[in-house]
């Protein structure tokens, strides 16, 4: 029997696993009003006689199961619950269509106000980790990936970015519909749509949206990010997804987010420091949102490939070695305390430095050992064989082992599984 996720226990559901969602939205952003249909095609884990969607400040009006009217539905604060008119078999596919509106905001979490967030003159999504209910009806797990389809009108003057490759804007009654749809798997808390009055900018294989304003300031800040992609497709083969949009806000961000195929900058990341986090966004194509984890627990895989991605920038651009940065961070976390498990931190210390840090910090030791030519032949190796698959750690010891040939645990162990911070050689 499936389990939830011990991270985030009171999101999505095992009973069920989602093969695509086809998302119609309607929003103004004056009165941040947002009118949604979700279609979404599923199938049935086990006999069932009830299904849960995650749906958080938004008021569900219908829905229909296999479009049959005498579907039920009861709706809590965080779950939409909906009963069949018979009961479903495992295995079976079936759709939900849900109607609802609502004013969208961020949700409280332990990580902070997460999701849908209004800005001063448009809207972002931020969903890592629970919040896409925020915005529409979903099993929201990290390992239920599917297809998405979105389309969003908003008002005259508006663009919109989202997850997918875009189809041209239509004019629909005096307003616009974006739309945007992607064919590879992709978890919920990596779906994103961002509105604002933003000009497109064409950059290399990537294209930039940013207010008009900033055309400079945002050019001289991602001139480099072409190279950037370039450097990591040589170090983890092709760039695994099917679009590259980086959004600038007018509005200063606490921190860049990543989405899937795209990455959010606040106006306040267009300084040289903020180059750093450039690569790391840009790195989460491959690791996180091409190699993806299934369970919360292993989110080093993520956080700590991206940052190491980081130092591979430094070095590819004239900058650190990272030896250099690795002695550096390492000496820094040695003053900090010792008790973060790197393959569990726990929920509230999911997102701590210390595992981006260390888990960076692991790698650079794997690539002392084996060298540069062996632990590259890792990286592309792991890229490669699980692009848009989900891994755990487990997979990346069994990766290591299939292209060095000998068992990585004793020097990775220490690492990973062990509290105290390993000397770095």
């Amino acid at each position: 029997m499936r389990e939830h996720d011990h991270y985030a226990p009171q999101s999505g559901d095992v009973t069920f696993d989602v093969e695509s969602y086809d998302l119609d939205i309607q929003y103004r952003v004056r009165t941040n009003r947002l009118q949604g249909r979700a279609l979404i095609n599923a199938v049935a884990a086990i006999d069932t006689r009830s299904i849960a969607l995650d749906l958080v400040g938004l008021r569900a009006a219908r829905v229909r199961v296999d479009g049959d009217p005498r579907t039920v539905m009861r709706q809590g604060p965080r779950k939409l619950r909906v009963i069949p008119p018979r009961a479903l078999e495992a295995g079976e596919a079936f759709s939900i269509e849900v109607q609802y509106a609502g004013a969208p905001a961020p949700r409280h979490s332990r990580w902070g106000t997460i999701g849908w967030e209004e800005l001063d003159d448009g809207a972002l999504v931020a969903s890592q980790p629970i919040g896409a209910p925020t915005w529409f009806p979903c099993n929201d797990r990290p390992d239920d990936r599917a297809r998405y389809r979105i389309a969003v009108t908003v008002d005259e003057g508006y663009a919109v970015a989202a997850t997918g490759v875009a189809a041209p804007p239509q004019r629909v009654s005096g307003r616009t519909r974006w739309e945007f749809a992607t064919d590879l798997p992709v978890a919920t808390y990596l779906v994103a749509v961002h509105v604002g009055r933003y000009t497109r900018t064409p950059l290399g294989p990537a294209h930039l949206r940013h207010p008009p304003a900033l055309a400079a300031s945002v050019r001289r800040a991602f001139r480099d990010a072409p190279r950037m992609l370039s450097v990591f497709e040589e170090a983890f083969g092709p760039y695994p997804q099917d679009h590259c949009t980086i959004v600038v806000t007018p509005d200063v961000l606490e921190i860049p987010l990543e989405a899937q195929g795209l990455a959010v900058f606040g106006s306040n990341h267009l300084d040289p420091d903020s180059e750093r986090l450039i690569a790391h966004e840009l790195a989460h194509q491959w690791f996180g949102n091409s190699v993806g984890i299934a369970h919360w627990r292993d989110i080093w895989l993520n956080e700590g490939f991206a940052c190491y991605a980081e130092w591979i920038w430094s070095e590819a651009s004239g900058g650190p070695s990272a030896a250099a940065l690795a002695a550096q961070h390492h000496a820094r976390l040695q003053r900090l305390p010792q008790d973060l498990l790197l393959t569990d931190p726990g929920p509230d210390r999911m997102f701590d430095d210390r595992v981006y840090k260390r888990g960076a910090l692991a790698l650079h030791a794997l690539r002392t050992r084996i060298g540069d030519a062996g632990f590259f032949a890792v990286l592309r190796r792991w890229a490669g064989q699980h692009r848009h698959g989900l891994v755990a750690t487990e997979d990346f010891l069994r990766c290591v082992e299939d292209v060095t040939g000998s068992d990585p645990a004793p020097l990775l162990t220490p690492w990973l599984d062990l509290l105290p911070l390993p000397a770095l050689r």
